[in-house]
């Protein structure tokens, strides 16, 4: 318990520093790093469990389908983040300018996949193996599991008026943590009906509705701290907080529990590894994007 709380102390601080560091001196570097680093990090922990262990290349593959997995992170945070606005100053000119440079990305990183892509099925004819089809499937998993989501979050954390907006992450953050919160209360306390037991044996309904009712109360008071979004987006964001986190944690659990392991790394003693840590908010980021589109 020690050891974990000690991890979850730096943890913080760690996350903090990358949201609000670049953004005190007004950068996005911090930031930006810090999410490439998550990334790679995640990518890295899910082609260790995807791969098959007695794979004789496994290690080429690991660096193949994290490296194709990381590049669309890097080009699409540097384009919005960084160029979007370079240079620019009436404000029809930024529109202009940030929209251009989504645009550019979104069709720049879709030719890398695509030239990548028969990169490693050249690759899989050269390395023999057994299941091409299975390993090029892992690549692209890495790519639409870990890499668009966190593309989508640059996009969420940027926009015309100001090229960073850290409380919109810390913000989404949040309502996954305090659904987590939540979920662990109630569940420890009122938990008696199983959620999904042949995946999670742990996760119950009350801890799910808990979880769902802090999520809500949260963004309630989220909307008077971080007017950012309006409180109907802000709701709405919880209603994916509260569903996405349960779902992601699950689909995180099946993969994991298909492999036989406990935990997807190391990194965080007593909380395991990256992916273990940003599984639910990983998966709610599509769904946050598609909000805020609505709404």
């Amino acid at each position: 318990m020690r050891q974990r709380t000690i991890t979850a102390f730096f943890f913080a601080l760690v996350m903090l520093g990358g949201i609000y560091g670049g953004y005190i001196y007004g950068g996005r570097y911090p930031f930006f790093g810090l999410f490439v680093l998550i990334a790679t990090g995640c990518l890295w922990e899910l082609m260790e469990l995807l791969l098959p262990r007695e794979e004789e290349n496994r290690k080429f593959r690991k660096i193949a389908g994290t490296f194709m997995g990381v590049v669309p992170v890097l080009w699409f945070g540097e384009k919005v983040l960084f160029y979007a606005t370079c240079g620019l100053s009436t404000p029809d000119e930024i529109v202009s300018g940030y929209n251009r440079a989504h645009f550019d990305s979104t069709v720049e990183i879709a030719l890398f996949v695509l030239f990548f892509t028969f990169l490693l099925f050249t690759a899989e004819l050269l390395l023999a193996g057994k299941s091409p089809f299975t390993y090029m499937g892992h690549y692209l998993t890495g790519l639409f599991y870990i890499s668009i989501p966190i593309c989508l979050l640059f996009s969420i954390a940027s926009a015309p008026e100001a090229s960073y907006y850290p409380h919109r992450v810390l913000g989404l953050l949040l309502l996954v943590w305090t659904n987590d919160t939540g979920a662990y209360l109630f569940g420890s306390k009122f938990g008696k009906h199983k959620l999904l037991e042949r995946i999670s044996p742990k996760k119950t309904w009350e801890g799910s509705i808990g979880g769902a009712i802090f999520a809500v109360l949260g963004a309630w008071g989220l909307s008077f701290l971080i007017q950012d979004f309006t409180l109907q987006q802000w709701l709405a964001l919880s209603v994916v907080a509260a569903i996405g986190s349960n779902i992601g944690d699950l689909v995180e659990s099946m993969l994991k529990r298909s492999v036989g392991v406990k935990d997807s790394g190391t990194l965080l003693p007593g909380h395991g590894g990256l992916l273990d840590r940003f599984d639910a908010f990983i998966f709610c980021l599509p769904f946050y994007w598609l909000v805020l589109k609505i709404f």
